[in-house]
């Protein structure tokens, strides 16, 4: 008896066949399992993403009823005390300062949701305005600090990581183990002392253009971006000379953070088996560096996002510190005068900017090292 064992080579594989019992389409079912497989891959973005929502509508409520807090009136405050009797009650009808405190907060959740920050008390100008108008030099101003404390940390780690016994090595790793320990606006009063007032080689902090220079026309509200654009190279010079001083107080006071991040993060990496590795298989120094810095790289990633929330807050002190005039100014300018509705605006604009920068930080340090997409193991 003859078996006949042969295999008929049109079906290549079996997971090809395209009938199933129900008549359907066998391709189709593998074909949306994988578009199912591939965004549950993306899923750690969604839940950074919810949890940016989530805690942003948290600090909408927070910021209203932090703001309930401040004692008084806020329209009698604003007006110096002049606001009395019927025209105090008419400015509160105009405010929706009139109502309980359950209409106030559906008033001002109504308001946010529609992009209606309101109207400054103390401006009349409505918020949205304002903040358009100073968001921008605000960014310029920490997105320059950002860029010059990176320029700083990456050299002065690399030479405290690869010379450890040199004595300006240790006088660098003993400056990274002060992160934090000087604030900013000790940092800022002693520069102005000594490079403003004893030595006079910066302009003074009255602004961030010289009193007798016209601003360039707002392209896209970053003044130095502007000048350019305009080529007015002398307001160009101005506003690079006014940003000096505290572009220099923000590295000081901030890149010992990021420095001894980068220290902690490459000691770990050069110890790892994977360089070991590579230094024994006989790769150049230059790879084993640059393989060193991509595995430690996550780790100051998201230190920079942390690093934008301290300049963010610092941007209060040093933009009035220099005279600035962006969202730090505004800030003080709002408390000074009990202006409600521009420092609850300011509290939201802050938080949203920081969630965003937070949020981006988590994207980019996941895509670098998928051990971090789940949030428990943002440690690793």
């Amino acid at each position: 008896m003859t078996v006949d064992i042969r295999v008929d080579t049109g079906i290549a594989d079996p997971t090809l066949v395209t009938g199933t019992a129900d008549g359907g389409t066998g391709t189709k079912g593998f074909g949306a399992q994988s578009v199912l497989s591939r965004l549950s891959e993306w899923a750690w973005v969604g839940r950074a993403a919810g949890r940016a929502i989530v805690n942003f509508l948290i600090f909408v409520v927070a910021a209203f009823f932090l703001v309930q807090l401040i004692p008084g009136d806020p329209l009698v405050s604003s007006s110096g005390g002049r606001l009395s009797g019927e025209a105090l009650e008419k400015a509160r009808e105009v405010y929706g300062l009139n109502g309980s405190l359950a209409s106030q907060f559906w008033s001002y959740l109504t308001s946010l949701f529609s992009f209606d920050l309101g109207e400054s008390i103390a401006t009349g100008r409505p918020v949205a305005e304002d903040m358009a108008t100073r968001i921008p030099a605000t960014l310029e101003l920490i997105g320059t600090g950002l860029f010059f404390a990176c320029l700083v940390a990456l050299p002065m780690s690399y030479f405290v990581v690869t010379k450890p016994t040199n004595r300006f090595s240790k006088v660098l790793r003993s400056y990274a183990s002060s992160a934090g320990a000087i604030p900013e606006y000790v940092v800022g009063i002693l520069f102005l002392f000594v490079f403003f007032a004893t030595l006079a080689w910066v302009p003074a902090p009255s602004g961030r253009l010289d009193p007798i220079l016209m601003p360039p026309a707002e392209v896209t509200g970053f003044p130095i971006l502007d000048a350019f654009i305009a080529g007015d190279a002398e307001a160009a010079n101005s506003y690079i000379s006014h940003l000096i001083l505290p572009v220099a107080v923000m590295v000081v006071s901030h890149t010992a953070v990021l420095v001894k991040s980068l220290i902690l993060a490459l000691d770990t990496e050069i110890d790892n088996p994977a360089t070991r590795f590579r230094i024994a298989s006989g790769a150049p120094r230059r790879i084993v560096i640059a393989s060193v810095y991509r595995r430690a790289l996550p780790s100051a990633v998201a230190m920079l996002g942390m690093i934008f929330g301290l300049l963010l807050g610092g941007a209060v002190v040093l933009e009035s510190l220099f005279g600035l005039g962006g969202l730090g100014q505004y800030a003080v300018d709002a408390v000074r005068a009990s202006d409600v509705f521009a420092l609850r605006s300011f509290l939201v604009v802050i938080a949203g900017l920081c969630l965003i920068v937070y949020f981006l930080t988590e994207v980019a340090t996941g895509l670098l090292d998928s051990r971090r997409r789940d949030s428990r193991n943002q440690e690793v």
